[in-house]
């Protein structure tokens, strides 16, 4: 999208209600294609979402030989990496600018090519999410790293050799590296403290059915020993539970009714304990989560955000929307990303009443606390939200603004709503079959 393609005209203050899907989540899915490197095969990946980082890798792994071609089913992915070879420096720098995905392929492409290069990175501008860390991991295996102008070349002069790491903090990406890396790598790797979200979990399920052996201990130690071979693997993503929790805060936003079809209990107890104590009502079957608004008045909350099994960070910013309509005083600490409250300034432009503070307002201190970060905030509520200009600043915030225009009263202008495709499939589609009001600037109303 460009120009007047990139923004959206929402007409708020009507409640969004019907069902939407929701397909494999955007944290496995692009890693689990990325996996699929490793394997000396073909591989099958199912519940794929058509969304901008999907598209950026399997671009990527195109060029780098990989044949990527659709499967038997809709969302299904067959990856063929049997012709791996290297790719043009520009042809990566074209296509990793969005995204930072490609730090990923470096463990795999080491153990296929003996070398990687690295372009600049993009992603979401919510905080520090240094990825100097990825480079030192890579060199306790034995890469050697060479630092450029275009980027980093990385190399492997012999057969990388596992290690043992401890992460200073339970770091995603991080963790995600460490296994595409560890899994073919000559020895044992132990690493602790890593992160064990939903989606680890499933990209370790992805390598073990590749050949790997990974096992997880319950204090956050994952220990791989390496193989000499990995194979492909067939494999169903499991759903997103970012984007169910998006909807379902919507549906409380707008005083709706929901159904989100793919959306599973089990990867989202800890979001599902919140809704309800916010007032938030929901029901669950076997094919997904009914959320709706049962009326009355939303209760105001105390919320800290934390690494899984706490509450996901991704989930914050759509709930602080509809936190704005409860009653009373919220209390929301953000401890993952230092910058993720940056987002309610605009909805301040809307009538919201969010201060902002640099302590931490929570039950424990975290990393940024004395760090002038302002990462706490405080919600009072109820508050009529009006329409506004608003521009996207990041994926989930981007989203957030969206429902802050449904719930609001008149018209906003949402610019940059192409960021959103980053992680939400169909968006616009979705919102048109929950009856909103919204259009492209010049066509008729959707």
């Amino acid at each position: 999208m460009t120009g007047t393609d990139d923004v959206l005209l929402v007409h708020g203050g009507t409640p969004l209600e019907g069902e939407i899907r929701v397909r494999g989540a955007k944290n496995l899915v692009p890693k689990a294609m990325v996996a699929a490197l490793l394997g000396s095969g073909p591989s099958r990946l199912r519940n794929v979402p058509d969304i901008r980082d999907v598209r950026v890798v399997r671009g990527l792994l195109q060029l780098h030989g990989v044949t990527v071609r659709p499967g038997d089913e809709p969302g299904e992915l067959v990856l063929d990496p049997t012709h791996v070879e290297s790719a043009n420096v520009a042809d990566i720098d074209a296509h990793a600018g969005s995204s930072r995905i490609p730090i990923l392929f470096c463990g795999p492409l080491l153990h296929r090519l003996g070398h990687a290069f690295i372009p600049g990175l993009g992603g979401c501008d919510i905080g520090g999410r240094p990825i100097d860390f990825h480079f030192d991991v890579l060199r306790q295996f034995g890469a050697t790293i060479e630092k450029r102008a275009d980027g980093q070349y990385l190399e492997a002069p012999q057969r990388l050799r596992g290690c043992k790491i401890r992460l200073p903090y339970p770091s995603v990406g991080s963790t995600e590296q460490v296994l595409l890396t560890a899994v073919l790598a000559e020895g044992v790797t132990e690493l602790s403290n890593a992160a064990v979200e939903p989606e680890i979990e499933d990209l370790i399920c992805v390598l073990q059915k590749m050949g790997a052996i990974i096992s997880m201990d319950t204090d956050r130690t994952i220990r791989i020993t390496g193989v000499d071979k990995l194979d492909g693997y067939t494999h169903r993503a499991l759903p997103d539970r970012l984007e169910a929790a998006s909807w379902a805060s919507a549906a409380l936003a707008t005083e709706g009714n929901i159904y989100v079809r793919g959306a599973q209990q089990r990867s989202m107890m800890t979001f599902l304990n919140t809704y309800r104590k916010v007032g938030g009502a929901f029901e669950i079957d076997d094919e997904g989560i009914r959320f709706w608004h049962p009326g009355g008045s939303l209760n105001a909350i105390h919320l800290e955000t934390d690494v899984h099994p706490g509450f996901q960070t991704d989930w914050q910013q759509p709930l602080v929307v509809a936190l704005t309509q409860a009653s009373g005083l919220s209390i929301v600490h953000e401890t993952v990303y230092e910058s993720r409250l940056g987002f309610t300034s605009a909805l301040n432009q809307m009538g919201a009443h969010i201060q902002l503070y640099r302590e931490c307002l929570g039950g424990s201190d975290c990393r940024f606390g004395q760090r002038n970060f302002l990462h706490s905030a405080v919600v009072s509520g109820p508050t009529r939200l009006q329409g506004a200009d608003l521009v996207i600043p990041d994926l989930r915030g981007g989203f957030s603004y969206l429902i802050a225009a449904l719930a609001a009263q008149g018209t906003s202008r949402v610019h940059g709503i192409e960021l959103i495709n980053r992680g939400y499939e169909n968006f616009m589609e979705k919102l048109v079959e929950l009856g909103a009001k919204v259009e492209l600037p010049g066509s008729a109303l959707v």
